[in-house]
Order: structure tokens, then C-alpha cells, then sequence
């Protein structure tokens, strides 16, 4: 193949990679003929491939759901504890149980103060969780399971109410809405803090590590399974050593 049938081709090869975010690495050649000039500069030009199209704002909106925090992100809305009771034993109570302690081995949503400590923590709204905005969130994205995103943003206000309820943080008569939101305390905000690695285990970290032959010895293999014969008696298949 020629030189400028191989510039030719690789320049081709480009255009078509630049629809699907591929980038071809290349060099470009020391002293290019004129021929292969010409045939490089006639493919130049980035050229659309005609996939896709920009995404529509309700598109963009129906993905872009997340809750901060602060309540940055809240939808419009309002649920009391007693109407996410009733949500809660139709639509969460199968698998979390009845009163939140979870239901075989589904996940525990209320208790566990005190626990963190223990040997079997458990980590609710009301033992771990410093914000109410993870609840809300995670509701609000995955619930019920199967049937994800099916409950109306007012559903989910009671719900959060109602599982707030079951931690002890909130009266039976509470509403929880967008304005509220962030009024009630979670009891263990305090319990973290930002990664402070990069200062407190600096002293650990080594300014000149190893990069090449870095170990002492080279590993050795001192045994096989087909020499030691540990392969199961009845398994089917080739044995592997």
C-alpha cells in the first residue's frame, strides 16, 4: 500500500471515529508527499454522522432528579405521617416489614440507635443517615422495587414523613413539605466529616515509590492441584492447575 493511500485511509478512519467519541492516535509523517496532502485535506473536515440529536429539556428534567442536602432539587408538594402509613403498608411493608424492622432480609428502616458501634449495626434514617435528603432521594428514584418512579412526588413526602415517624424524629400529626424540609435534625449529622486523608496520613505517604523491580523475590510456584490432587471426586470438566 502506498504512503498515500495508508494517509488516505487513517484520515477516513478519523471522520468516522469522530461521531462516536473515538479518537484515533496517529503520527503525522516527517515529510508527507503532495499527493497524500491532497487526499488527507479532502477528508479533513469533521463531518456529523447523523446519530442522535440534543436532548429535549423535559428529557434532560426526567433525568436530573437528584436531591442535595440543603433541599436543592425538591419538587413542589407535601405529605402528612398518616397518609404515608397508609402508602407504606401497601407499597413498602412486604419487604421492610410493618413497623420498619425489615422483613427476612430485607433492609431495616427504623431503630438501630446506638448501634453503630455494636457488632451488628444497623443503619436507618434514625441510627446512621445525617440527611433527610437521602431518604426522600432514594424513594423518590427506586421505590417501590419493581416498580420504580411510580409514586407521585406528594407519595413521597408522606412516605419520608412516615419512615421519619418510625425513627422517633417527627409527632404522628407531622407533614413534611419543601418548605420544612430541612427544619428537623438528623440525629447523627454530626457523626461525619470531610475526608481528611490527604493531611492526617501524609506523614504515611512514601515521596519516592518503588516503580520497577519492586519485589524481593520472584513468587514461585511451589504446588499444583493436579500433582496434590484436590480436585473434587464426581467434577465434571478439565481439571485446572
Amino acid at each position: 500500500m502506498s504512503r498515500s493511500a495508508k494517509v488516505f485511509t487513517a484520515a477516513t478512519l478519523c471522520v468516522a471515529l469522530a461521531g462516536t467519541g473515538m479518537v484515533l492516535a496517529q503520527q503525522r509523517p516527517a515529510a508527507p508527499a503532495a499527493g497524500a496532502v491532497a487526499a488527507a485535506a479532502h477528508v479533513a473536515a469533521p463531518q456529523r454522522t447523523g446519530l442522535g440529536r440534543e436532548a429535549h429539556a423535559a428529557e434532560v428534567a426526567a433525568w436530573a432528579i437528584a436531591i442535595r442536602p440543603d433541599g436543592q432539587g425538591l419538587p413542589p408538594g407535601s405529605g402528612s405521617v398518616k397518609k404515608g402509613e397508609d402508602i407504606y403498608q401497601t407499597q413498602c411493608a412486604a419487604c421492610h416489614g410493618e413497623f420498619g424492622e425489615g422483613a427476612g432480609r430485607w433492609p431495616v428502616l427504623a431503630g438501630g440507635r446506638g448501634s453503630l458501634k455494636g457488632e451488628n449495626p444497623e443503619k436507618t434514617l434514625g441510627s446512621f443517615w445525617p440527611y433527610l435528603s437521602t431518604t426522600f432521594d432514594y424513594v423518590r428514584r427506586a421505590m417501590p422495587y419493581g416498580n420504580a418512579q411510580s409514586l407521585s412526588n406528594d407519595e413521597v413526602y408522606a412516605l419520608t414523613a412516615y419512615i421519619m415517624y418510625l425513627n422517633d424524629l417527627v409527632p404522628e400529626s407531622f407533614e413534611l413539605t419543601r418548605e420544612n424540609f430541612t427544619s428537623v435534625p438528623m440525629p447523627n449529622v454530626g457523626g461525619f466529616y470531610d475526608d481528611d486523608r490527604e493531611t492526617t496520613e501524609r506523614a504515611f505517604w512514601n515521596p519516592n515509590p518503588c516503580m520497577t523491580d519492586c519485589r524481593p523475590t520472584v513468587p514461585q510456584v511451589t504446588g499444583r492441584a493436579r500433582v496434590i490432587d484436590v480436585t473434587p471426586e464426581g467434577r465434571s470438566g478439565p481439571r485446572v492447575e
